[in-house]
């Protein structure tokens, strides 16, 4: 005996609604999605790992900037926290000769203008041996 087949009904995914869901989603993103510009960048500022010395043969010229950015000239703080004073600091403790060597210690948390301004000054007043002082990073295990 043969039974009849029921005819096959043909399969079809409709496509409209997973299209609708779809953009709906997209909407739903681009809404709650917040867009924010970075405006400061957080440095860490490096470490050395090795360096060489200061040879001891002349007297270097050290400027110190704090964390406020307050400059001291080997040892003594200046009165004002400018490009001016610090200059003729220089100016006056170098008695003329450009040939010394400048040293820069910087405190890691102080202002980077700060520190510009002091290579600036060393810089302007022609002095070529600008060195920037740094503790050494700890070895590696």
């Amino acid at each position: 005996m043969r039974f009849p087949r029921k005819p096959r009904e043909p399969v079809d995914i409709n496509l409209a609604p997973l299209i609708d869901v779809v953009f709906i989603l997209l909407l739903f993103f681009v809404v709650t999605t917040t867009f924010t510009r970075e405006t400061q960048l957080k440095v860490d500022l490096p470490e050395a790992v090795s360096g060489t010395p200061l040879e001891a043969v002349v007297i270097p010229l050290e400027i110190l900037v704090a964390v406020d950015g307050s400059f001291a000239l080997n040892g003594q703080s200046l009165s004002h926290n400018d490009l001016s004073t610090l200059m003729e600091a220089l100016r006056v403790e170098s008695g003329g000769d450009h040939s010394l060597p400048v040293i820069l210690s910087a405190d890691a948390q102080a202002p980077y203008q700060a520190v510009v301004t002091a290579m600036d000054a060393a810089s302007k007043l022609g002095f070529a041996h600008l060195r920037i002082s740094t503790v050494e990073a700890p070895a590696e295990p």
